[in-house]
């Protein structure tokens, strides 16, 4: 017996039905919005200081706590503190249509952030993978 062709088509149907997006009625009954994607770019300490000197419209946010904030910051930065309790909130009333340079100390708190920028539908984000220690170590300017 040749199963094959059943075999084909249960694939050919899991393959359809797995792919296609689940809708409710009011998303059926009106045209979808199409979707805004956050554009996330990683930079080295180079990169971030080439953009900040060529670009007069970079926000440089600073998500490390107020007190390593105070300790030192890279010029204009502002402080949205991770582990706030208001971080999400913070975050929701910043300009979502701005360029920004997010940061904390070494890479790690803006690397898992990321996840909040894309679910505010923020535009575009340069990540400075390195962080301040990578931005220090590069010899860059620190504001203190």
């Amino acid at each position: 017996m040749n199963h094959s062709g059943l075999l084909l088509g249960v694939v050919a149907w899991l393959t359809a039905t797995s792919y296609l997006p689940a809708q409710t009625d009011a998303a059926a009954r009106s045209p979808a919005a199409p979707a805004k994607s956050t554009v996330v770019r990683d930079v080295a300490p180079e990169e971030a200081e080439t953009l900040l000197k060529n670009s007069t419209n970079v926000v440089v946010l600073d998500i490390r706590t107020p007190r390593e904030f105070s300790a030192g910051h890279l010029a204009g930065a502002t402080n949205v503190n991770f582990y706030g309790a208001d971080f999400a909130a913070a975050l929701d009333k910043l300009d979502k249509a701005k360029v920004y340079l997010v940061h904390c100390a070494t890479g790690a708190r803006s690397a898992r952030a990321m996840a909040e920028f894309k679910r505010l539908e923020f535009q575009t984000i340069y990540h400075l993978n390195q962080g301040l220690a990578g931005w220090q170590k590069a010899g860059k300017p620190v504001i203190k």
